[in-house]
């Protein structure tokens, strides 16, 4: 229940403070008086958006602050939040002049969110167009839903989930199918590219060995005539040149004729006799190398591999031009084709891969279609059930608000399937005897979609369990004995609970346990509207401004005691 009300700063409003009661409290003023404006006030507080300019001008900003009593029930981030000896929960908006707002939850910060989770359990509002919103199928299937039990707020959830999932399945079917369509031509540019690389099998170290082969094949010539000149020199094939090998060995014969006479001599000797076996065996070496590594064509002039060479200066040329395609192919180095190598062995498997994913994502879609399906089956049956409940309910209520010949009923068919289901409600409705229903967004007129609104919050379960009604205008386009009956009817909402009405109308506002007044004072610059308690005596004077009678009209006021005695 609503126990204050504090507005400072709020348009035409520069401080108001109401101080409300169980049961009916109205609120009335003239056109323009700025009634509305309390209710943007709990509209705030319900953590609605700021309208633009809301803010009183000269000030720096607007106030508002409610001060519920403390429901049985709170979500459980908010009861974490408050202290255990909490008796009451105060709730405030501040709007800056430059359209800021801060929120505030007994006295500590909190989010608009907060306020929006909370102020739903203790505030139920019908604004001035609300009953325009039953003219939607969404808002009948939500009417309908809360009819259904506690557990169909479960269902509802289940069937969101599963929506979800089958949505984000769908899409990833989709993209696994896109990726089939691309597959089989990039597995074989794959394959293609991973052959051409794991035939050559290159690495880092046959490259750099294959460079050295190839500068020593280009210079085969010039290696094999110095191995040739070399070994020429230690033992020349031409008895009559000098050789190294032979000089050695005279100088050796020298020594020997010497051997014993000087240790240190000898040792040199035994040198010099090493020196010549040396220069035989790097003869012998250097020939052979000569000898081993090439032959000269005698017609061309040009060097071949002998036996147990690497292969021809042609074939390994080849082998180079082959590694150094795939390195300007793929990045520049051995290194770089291998990595490329491993990336698109990754990537074979991948799309190997998207064939199983495929069959995986289409088995896992079918079962949770067939979950989205039982969850809209679930929600089906509590809806027929409950359906023609609600009709019958509804047109007991519309027979206590002047439509007592009113039909009225709930078609539901199916639709296809969304989150909250797969139906589609419509609210047929016939306000005279003889017309064929019709829908209700359709037939109703303004007041008698008031009053159906109003037969539909009077229905139990139809609203916040525990919370204050708050209708703003639902009185709109009624009156005469219809509105005495829509009063009737707010009244017998409030019995037991809370129900704050904006109203137009005297027959509903004399039926108020607690009668608020907004007048608006144009002496003043700005404008400024004031709202007051009235006491029974003002309740009567209002009552007389409202039948559109002049204050001194004796049988009006007569009218305003009869109304507030009938009451």
């Amino acid at each position: 229940m609503l126990r204050e009300l504090r507005v400072e700063n709020l348009l035409l409003i520069e401080r108001a403070e109401l101080r409300l009661s169980g049961g009916l409290n109205v609120l009335t003023g003239e056109t323009g008086a700025g009634k509305t404006v309390l209710a943007q006030a709990l509209d705030l507080l319900l953590g609605g958006r700021p309208a633009p300019s809301i803010v009183r001008p000269g000030a720096d900003e607007a106030y508002v602050e409610g001060v519920f009593d403390l429901p049985a029930e709170l979500p459980a981030a908010i009861a974490e939040r408050l202290p255990a000896e909490t008796e009451e929960i105060v709730l405030a908006r501040r709007v800056g002049a430059d359209g800021r707002t801060r929120a505030y939850l007994n006295g500590r910060s909190a989010t608009v969110a907060e306020l929006r989770d909370l102020g739903g359990t203790l505030l139920a509002f019908y604004g001035q167009h609300e009953h325009r919103k039953l003219t939607l199928a969404a808002a009948q299937l939500e009417v309908l839903d809360a009819l259904c039990g506690p557990e169909q707020a479960s269902r509802l959830r289940a069937c969101d989930r599963a929506f979800a999932d089958v949505g984000r399945l769908k899409e990833r079917l989709l993209e696994l199918s896109e990726l089939a369509g691309e597959r089989e031509r990039e597995l074989d540019l794959l394959e293609h590219e991973l052959a051409e690389i794991d035939a050559a099998a290159p690495s880092e170290e046959e490259r750099t060995r294959l460079l050295g082969e190839r500068e020593r094949l280009r210079r085969l010539d010039a290696l094999c005539s110095a191995a040739l000149a070399g070994a020429d020199a230690l033992a020349p094939e031409s008895p009559d040149a000098p050789a190294a090998a032979t000089l050695i060995a005279r100088a050796g014969s020298q020594l020997d004729a010497l051997a014993g006479v000087d240790p240190r001599l000898d040792a040199l000797a035994v040198r010099l006799r090493a020196l010549l076996i040396e220069s035989q065996d790097l003869a012998g070496e250097l020939l052979h190398y000569a000898e081993q590594s090439a032959a000269i064509d005698p017609d061309s002039g040009l060097a071949h591999f002998a036996a147990g060479a690497e292969g021809s200066l042609d074939q390994l040329e080849e082998r180079l031009a082959e590694i150094d395609r795939l390195c300007r192919k793929h990045g520049g180095g051995v290194e770089e084709v291998l990595a490329h190598a491993e990336r698109a062995r990754e990537r074979r498997d991948e799309l190997a891969g998207a064939e199983v994913a495929l069959a995986e994502n289409t088995t896992e879609l079918a079962r949770a279609e067939a979950a989205l399906e039982a969850h809209v089956g679930a929600l089906r049956r509590a809806r027929r059930k409950a359906a023609p409940g609600l009709a019958r309910a509804v047109r007991a209520q519309l027979a206590s608000l002047a439509m007592g010949e009113a039909s009225f009923d709930v078609s539901l068919s199916v639709r296809d399937p969304g989150p909250r289901g797969a139906d589609a409600v419509e609210f047929m409705i016939a306000p005279n005897p003889g017309v064929p229903a019709g829908p209700l967004r359709e037939i109703a007129s303004g007041g008698e979609l008031s009053r159906v609104m109003l037969a539909i919050m009077s229905v139990p379960d139809s609203s916040t369990p525990g919370a204050t009604l708050v209708f703003d205008e639902v009185d709109a386009g009624i009156g005469g004995h219809t509105a005495r009956a829509v009063g009737a009817r707010l009244r017998e909402l409030a019995e037991g609970g809370q129900v704050i009405c904006i109203t137009h109308l005297p027959q509903i506002a004399s039926l108020a346990d607690r009668h608020f007044s907004i007048a608006k004072d144009t002496t003043l610059k700005p404008t400024r509207a004031n709202v007051l308690q009235l006491e029974e005596a003002e309740v009567v004077s209002e009552l007389v401004r409202m039948l559109g009678a002049d204050s001194a009209d004796v049988a009006a006021r007569r009218h305003a005691r009869d109304l507030r005695r009938a009451a």
